[in-house]
């Protein structure tokens, strides 16, 4: 592996310098070039936070998947490291797929998926996908150790293992698709990391939920055990399951030895257009942490003319309040904070409000009176590509973007809370918004593409009132 990892940093070395900075984040965790997918391996490890992404160094587009790396004291500021898998061998040939890092005794190690095309690249009818081991020393250096385990008879499409420790044992979940083409989570027991039975399958899809459950995630909080998976196949409905592929969650019981009963059917965790494969994680004081990859399959990606494609979501504390999952950006994120502006209460009639000249890294907070106002339509807007807005006839709160230079148009949205007033937390980066609705209870990330002279920011109001209550808003630094 080792002159394959030498040749893929020469590669990523050398498109570095190549690379445009247009729409490059400042603050949000991006590939330094190629191409970038989902979170793998996040851990906090011996004082470290690592993050591990599935990676493409030698172009921005996808192709066979290396494990690019980076580490932070913070999850705010991120240091990359070097390239830590590269595929090539017998059983991941064609990509070192989607997996986790967990502590062996001090040892650090990654479990992932070894992935072959069988008939061709990108023929989806014919892999073979095992599960792989490779363990690190030094955290930064890693040796593979091989196949630890196979999918059992009739099952092809088996990826994305997600490790953990409890109960004196190694349990592990793993996304798979049944011979019937449903959906479906694997789970096994480990004596351990190279010994594996299955115990179970944890939960699967009915007919309406999915061909394929990719990034399996499983772990309590609260008083109940979250699933956490990305089905491939669900149809739109509405409002929801907008795009190609989804993120959500179903809740329930589980105990070791027992099946998962659950509680609460699949619900998208992000209303945005771009989140997938959502990975948490424990911080060292023990708060549960999820990061997701920004973008979406077959979405267009203008960065890509830059050289680099895709990039992570900021880390969000996952808590379960009021029998209602939320997700918070973590507290660390106050870090970024620099220039501060207070915005003052203010009535808004049929005007726009100007507030920064010039948005690409600001984070906007405000707070909204929704019985006093009767506007058709308010909130904020980017240039004359991105609004998010009240819109009281359907009321929703709606995330539009317009940027038609690069056939980027529509809308994502979600109910509007059934509360008098709205709260709004707003990050904006250079190619990117991520939006938290009164404290956490929704979210809604995608990616936005503003040319630099439509990157002004305001609020306003359409046909009628606006009482905004309070505001504030800072500059923020870069990673």
């Amino acid at each position: 592996m080792k002159q394959r990892l030498e040749r893929a940093e020469q590669a990523l070395s050398t498109a570095v310098k190549q690379r445009d900075d247009a729409f490059y984040p400042h603050y949000h965790l991006a590939p330094p070039a190629g191409w970038m997918n989902d979170p793998n391996g996040l851990i906090y490890h011996q004082g470290l936070y690592h993050a591990f992404y599935q990676h493409h160094p030698f172009s921005e587009n996808w192709g066979p998947m290396h494990w690019g790396h980076a580490t932070s004291h913070d999850m705010v500021h991120w240091q990359h490291q070097p390239i830590a898998l590269a595929p090539g061998d017998e059983y991941d040939a064609d990509g070192c797929f989607s997996g986790s890092a967990v502590d062996d005794h001090g040892i650090l190690s990654l479990i992932y998926t070894g992935h072959v095309w069988l008939n061709g690249e990108g023929n989806d009818s014919a892999i073979r996908e095992v599960q792989c081991l490779a363990t690190s020393e030094d955290g930064i250096h890693f040796t593979k150790q091989g196949v630890v385990l196979t999918p059992p008879p009739g099952i092809m499409h088996f990826r994305d293992p997600k490790v953990w420790r409890g109960d004196d044992n190694w349990w592990m979940v793993i996304g798979a698709r049944d011979a019937d083409d449903r959906g479906q989570v694997l789970l096994y027991r480990g004596s351990s990391l190279r010994d594996w039975q299955l115990d179970r399958v944890l939960a699967q899809a009915d007919d309406q939920c999915g061909y394929m459950w990719e990034c399996p995630d499983f772990f309590p909080l609260g008083e109940e055990h979250i699933l956490l998976c990305s089905p491939q196949g669900i149809a739109a409905q509405g409002y929801d399951y907008r795009n190609l592929f989804q993120s959500g969650c179903l809740r329930g019981q589980w105990q070791p030895g027992s099946d998962f009963t659950v509680s609460h059917q699949f619900t998208e965790l992000d209303h945005g257009h771009d989140f997938y494969a959502p990975q948490s994680f424990i911080a060292a004081d023990g708060r549960r942490i999820v990061i997701a990859w920004m973008d979406m399959w077959e979405s267009t990606m203008p960065s890509k003319a830059g050289g680099w494609a895709g990039c992570m979501t900021l880390p969000r504390e996952l808590t379960l309040q009021h029998n209602q999952i939320r997700m918070s950006p973590v507290a660390e994120v106050d870090t970024l904070r620099r220039t501060h502006h207070a915005i003052p209460a203010a009535q808004l009639r049929n005007c726009d409000q100007p507030l920064v000249a010039e948005a690409d890294a600001v984070e906007l907070i405000t707070h909204w009176d929704l019985t006093a106002s009767t506007a058709e339509s308010f909130g904020l807007q980017l240039g004359d590509g991105l609004t998010i807005a009240v819109d009281s006839q359907s009321r929703r709160l709606i995330l539009q973007r317009h940027y038609p230079q690069h056939d980027i148009q529509g809308y994502r949205s979600v109910a509007l809370p059934a509360t008098d007033t709205l709260h709004l937390r707003v990050f904006i980066d250079s190619s990117s918004v991520e939006v938290f609705v009164n404290h956490g209870e929704a979210t809604l990330s995608s990616r936005i593409w503003p040319q630099q002279d439509q990157r002004a920011l305001s609020l306003f109001a359409r046909n009628g009132q606006a009482e905004l209550l309070s505001g504030d808003h800072w500059t923020l630094a870069a990673n």
